[in-house]
């Protein structure tokens, strides 16, 4: 049985929560997200908090429950306060440049690698080795992160690539002779 389903959402100041034909919508002052509410999942509001129920008793209803309740809670947090996710490129030569819609990358390649910005996220590249992605959907941050660090992921020897600000790479030892 799920314990997330159990734990109620607080809703912040200036985040407002409606439920349209099995639709929520949050809306807060970084924006609106919609997501689709599961059948199975009753949904409530009383004052400032949102609680997550299962339709009926059965177990496997508690499972949809507690990630609807996680989707909804990331969905809050993504509205008042944003996501991000910081990555870094370590090697001679590469660099990041943001122009506009589009992300200019210098990965050691005989070609430039450009990748077109999806809607609703923002790219920002304080200095040429650091690129933060920021925006409002969590699961789509990650994969815009995801989706940059895949065109040159950290090498295990010396540890050139792009890497996630927090990731820890494993060397390995150069062979011997």
């Amino acid at each position: 049985m799920s314990r997330v389903a159990k734990s109620p959402i607080k809703l912040p100041a200036g985040v407002n929560v409606s439920v349209n034909d099995a639709m929520i919508v949050v809306k807060g002052p970084k924006g609106q997200i919609e997501q689709s509410l599961h059948q199975d999942v009753e949904l409530s509001q009383e004052d400032a908090t949102l609680q997550v129920s299962p339709k009926g008793g059965d177990l496997s209803k508690y499972a949809i429950a507690g990630t609807m309740r996680a989707l909804l809670s990331n969905m809050v947090t993504g509205v008042s306060k944003g996501f991000e996710r910081k990555l870094e490129l370590v090697g001679v030569g590469y660099r990041a440049q943001a122009q506009g819609s589009k992300l200019n990358l210098s990965l050691g390649f005989s070609h430039p690698v450009e990748y077109a910005v999806p809607e609703g996220i923002s790219i920002e590249t304080p200095s040429q080795t650091e690129i933060w992605v920021r925006g409002i959907d969590k699961q789509k941050v990650g994969q815009v992160a995801a989706e940059i660090r895949a065109f040159r992921p950290p090498e295990p020897y010396k540890g050139k690539g792009v890497k996630y600000a927090n990731e820890k790479i494993v060397r390995k030892e150069a062979k011997k002779k």
